[in-house]
């Protein structure tokens, strides 16, 4: 809100020159009552944007600069070859917004982040319109994203993997009670998909971890053309889920690493970045914000 900043230095100026002998008149003074007026103003409709966007029921703010957003622009462009990225990242937040304010809980990262794993992988053209989602929190970035590929004309079906415990469990962190107060559960999953507009026979939700042999066999019936990896965020964790994707992610398919080059999951970079070293059929097409994107060759 830097117009509401330099009103308040503009005000301090001309009451200051008010007070001063000599310069009071009624011009002045008329000029210092419009522009105190005008700064309430945008006081109160600052206050209001905080409330749909600033973060206070427990979720990070939506309120992007203009500066992050020119930064993903130039990453979104690098990473998918796109001239003109910017309108696609427009569309990505007005899907943002719409989601979190409709559904109920949150989805986890900041917002260039999640703009990023919005709009690159349709960027990229999927192969087909199979999504597997590792690790879902309450299944708002599926409904995001569902809501992506209808922008692009296409109609994915999810398939959604994850413990569905009452926290969001990471080795070695609290999981404590998620600061939205929402439950981590399958209702909540279940009902932020229906207020999405996600029809139900496009969803296969299946409880419990990626690394589980019967979860895997029910999951690895298809080759899916997009793969969202937000499970497990150790190194291990991440190593066994990306060889595991490579197995059924379809040829020319976009796999997203989310959380790569956080500081707070170092452990996502490092077993990403190895596994790439070594022999793999996934190539690292870019980064944006702080998820990395490969595509199967």
């Amino acid at each position: 809100m830097s117009h509401i900043r330099r009103i308040e230095r503009l005000g301090r100026r001309v009451e200051r020159a008010v007070r001063r002998p000599g310069t009071a008149d009624d011009e002045l003074r008329a000029r210092v009552d419009a522009m105190e007026k005008e700064l309430r103003e945008a006081r109160v409709a600052r206050y209001t944007l905080e409330l749909l966007f600033g973060g206070q029921d427990g979720r990070k703010q939506r309120m992007p600069t203009k500066g992050s957003v020119d930064t993903l622009v130039e990453q979104v462009q690098a990473a998918t070859g796109e001239r003109d990225a910017r309108p696609y990242v427009v569309a990505a937040f007005r899907t943002l917004v719409e989601v979190e304010l409709r559904g109920v809980g949150r989805i986890a990262g900041g917002a260039p982040n999640i703009l990023g794993k919005l709009t690159v992988p349709l960027l990229l053209g999927p192969p087909n319109d199979d999504v597997l989602e590792i690790g879902t929190l309450f299944g708002l970035f599926s409904s995001a994203l569902t809501r992506q590929f209808a922008r692009a004309g296409r109609r994915c079906s999810l398939t959604i993997v994850d413990p569905l415990a009452d926290v969001q469990l990471q080795p070695g962190t609290a999981n404590s009670a998620d600061p939205t107060g929402t439950p981590v559960s399958e209702a909540v999953v279940r009902t932020n998909l229906e207020l999405a507009g996600v029809p139900p026979e496009r969803i296969r939700l299946h409880r419990g971890f990626s690394g589980d042999p019967d979860v895997r066999r029910a999951v690895s019936d298809r080759p899916y053309g997009t793969v969202i990896v937000d499970g497990d965020h150790s190194a291990a964790g991440v190593r066994a889920d990306l060889e595991w994707v490579e197995e059924i992610v379809a040829p020319g398919g976009v796999v997203v690493v989310d959380d790569y080059g956080d500081r707070t999951w170092p452990g996502v970079q490092q077993a990403a970045d190895e596994y790439l070293a070594g022999d793999t059929a996934f190539e690292l097409v870019g980064v944006a914000s702080t998820s990395a994107f490969l595509r199967r060759r």
